[in-house]
């Protein structure tokens, strides 16, 4: 008698779930790796052709040039000027020695110097008078990254001038006195204090903030009468009606710089040219004003400065020596000779756009 054949073993539905999902991934792996192969012969059969190389987009027609990073950074916040922070040690000492020959040069440099071997300037005027605040605030020819760019071209002397150069042309034009000995204590000082004031600004990059602020020039002679409304309505509360300037009780030192007269900048400075002072005059003019929020127009600004240049200051001998290369001598100089045939009172007040070597120069 046979034996009966034992029945098929059924699958369980939990184990269906498990054969339908290994079917599916082994589905999954054979159309991947058909995939694989065929594009493998493809480019095996038709290889790409090498294709030239991709180059950089240029900028839209007419867009303006990206600044420079150091023209993105702000170096002129107060935080990085303050003198607490200096270390006790000799470079500090004369980092804080050159702050206050800049902010009180009266009284170190000055007619009235304690040391008789100091009194080298012709002035009672500190050099913060014109770079404000001890030269840390932006757009009135701060000493901020000033060190990195020297030694550089000058056109007044046609050649390359040192940092130390440029402060000695301060001292006999501005402070219309002496130079300072290139190896004393106060040009060492001076010198060590712009440093510092420069630090971390990128070594002969100009950075925001640094000379002046742009400016239009009006296409005209400078008014001398708008000029001396101008004077009196925005100016005269602080340099006084007769332009001679206001001192401190504390300190009998100008709280506010006289304008023109025997203790002004004499008639070689860079203050006597008319674009220089104009730009000066609109960031900073009348007291309180900045760049970013200015009083004065750009034609007001060009009218007032020439008016307060036109009045008396003090002679410098031998300016006719000034830029031996007469094709380097700035529009606005004021005095002769020139390389060109405008008079000298065109060259003052102007109109400069129809000269021909209408540039600013160099000093």
């Amino acid at each position: 008698m046979e034996t009966p054949a034992e029945p098929s073993p059924r699958l369980q539905p939990e184990d269906k779930q498990v054969f339908i999902k290994v079917a599916g991934l082994l589905t999954w792996v054979i159309g991947l790796m058909v995939l694989v192969v065929a594009v493998t012969a493809y480019v095996l059969v038709f290889p790409p052709k090498p294709g030239a190389p991709v180059a950089a987009a240029a900028p839209p027609a007419g867009a303006a040039a990206q600044p420079a990073r150091a023209q993105l950074v702000n170096f002129f916040t107060p935080a990085r000027f303050l003198l607490d922070s200096v270390q006790n040690n000799p470079e500090g000492e004369l980092i804080r020695y050159g702050h206050e020959l800049i902010a009180h040069t009266p009284q170190y440099l000055g007619p009235q110097a304690k040391d008789p071997l100091l009194r080298l300037a012709g002035s009672n005027l500190a050099c913060q008078n014109c770079h404000l605040q001890a030269g840390q605030k932006a757009f009135s020819a701060p000493y901020v990254g000033i060190w990195g760019i020297y030694p550089t071209y000058k056109g007044r002397e046609n050649a390359i001038s040192t940092l130390e150069d440029r402060i000695n042309g301060c001292m006999t034009r501005s402070l219309n006195g002496q130079p300072l000995t290139l190896d004393g204590k106060e040009m060492k000082a001076m010198v060590t204090y712009m440093k510092w004031l420069g630090r971390q600004v990128p070594v002969g990059e100009k950075v925001k903030g640094q000379g002046f602020v742009k400016f239009t020039m009006p296409n005209r002679a400078a008014d001398l009468g708008q000029g001396k409304l101008i004077f009196a309505q925005q100016c005269a509360s602080c340099h006084g009606a007769g332009g001679q300037g206001q001192r401190a009780r504390s300190s009998g030192q100008y709280q506010y710089p006289p304008l023109w007269g025997p203790d002004s900048y004499n008639d070689g400075a860079g203050m006597h040219r008319l674009q220089t002072a104009a730009r000066f005059v609109k960031a900073n003019m009348p007291f309180g004003a900045t760049a970013e929020h200015t009083v004065l127009s750009d034609e007001a600004a060009y009218d007032v400065a020439a008016y307060f240049n036109s009045m008396p200051r003090p002679h410098m001998a031998h300016l006719a020596k000034d830029y031996p290369d007469l094709s380097k001598k700035p529009v606005d100089c004021p005095y002769p000779p020139y390389a060109d045939q405008f008079t000298q009172h065109q060259h003052q007040f102007g109109p400069y756009a129809a000269m021909s070597q209408g540039k600013k120069g160099a000093e």
